[in-house]
């Protein structure tokens, strides 16, 4: 959620848009590879969890599939079955995330469990409201995100996650297909989430941390934005930063709540391995952005 995974999915959605430019022809489709591999890498200073008092240093590298299939279609932002797609609205599969943080590295989780890396999958509603090649386009997207998390000897579930997102994004700024996008949000979860980030159980209550039942509801509020730049048909890179507001939160007085507000910052590159000889002429929209 809060992590750096996050923050590098949402600027490393760049491959893609890079992918289109690089294949794109003239008229209403663009030929494409049907199948392409690459590898989408950054880092990011982030805080620990949502609402935490301490940030640090970390780095992520993901390999991605696009699939530019008639029926479904992938890509680094999520999965598509084209059951239901029209110009205005269609059907995702929506996949979120966040890196582990270190309690020993976090004064206000010092001797707690470590937060183990958080898994984000789930349906989601896309709306296209506006969509203009100038203008750029205005999309709400509506996904609802079942949570577990892994040290990869065991999974956990965390419940679930409501993440409703109102985005703007434009093409050509600065530099030939070029990407900016910037997005708006509140985050809700349940209590099972919320326990995971702020409950603090009797064998690890202190002086300075009492025991706190954590509850589902309102976690808090999101802006982010990003900027990618194609470098080569295949190489991209990106920017990003994040602001998070946690006013009114939920569980504002769980002893691990401490800031109002986070900040996280980031930059990568995502680069494309490999591509089918195999092409796909895909519909174009307006603006042709995952």
């Amino acid at each position: 959620m809060a992590a750096a995974a996050g923050l590098i999915a949402a600027a490393a959605g760049a491959a893609e848009s890079g992918s289109a430019a690089a294949d794109s022809g003239n008229g209403a489709s663009s030929s494409k590879a049907l199948f392409e591999v690459g590898v989408a890498g950054g880092v990011g200073w982030i805080p620990d969890y949502p609402a935490a008092a301490q940030n640090h240093v970390q780095g992520l590298a993901l390999p991605y599939v696009i699939y530019r299939g008639q029926v479904l279609q992938s890509d680094e932002t999520g999965i598509r079955g084209k059951l239901y797609r029209s110009r205005v609205i269609e059907f995702d599969l929506s996949l979120g995330g966040a890196l582990r943080a270190s309690s020993r590295d976090n004064r206000a989780r010092e001797g707690m469990p470590d937060l183990d890396y958080l898994g984000e999958i789930g349906p989601s509603v896309r709306i296209h409201a506006y969509r203009d090649p100038d203008a750029g386009s205005v999309d709400i997207e509506l996904p609802v995100r079942s949570a577990f998390s892994t040290d990869f000897s065991r999974i956990d579930y965390r419940g679930f996650v409501f993440a409703p997102e109102l985005s703007y994004t434009l093409s050509n700024i600065g530099f030939q297909d070029s990407r900016w996008k910037t997005s708006i949000g509140p985050i809700f979860a349940t209590s099972r989430l919320m326990d995971y980030f702020y409950q603090v159980d009797a064998p690890f209550v202190r002086a300075d941390r009492p025991a706190f039942d954590a509850h589902g509801g309102y976690l808090g509020s999101r802006l982010q934005s990003s900027y990618r730049v194609p470098i080569t048909g295949r190489l991209s890179v990106f920017a990003a930063g994040r602001v998070e507001t946690f006013a009114g939160a939920t569980n504002h007085d769980s002893p691990l709540f401490k800031r109002d507000v986070n900040f996280s910052i980031g930059a990568g590159l995502t680069f494309s391995l490999y591509r089918s000889d195999a092409r796909s002429d895909v519909p174009v929209d307006t603006v042709d952005f995952p």
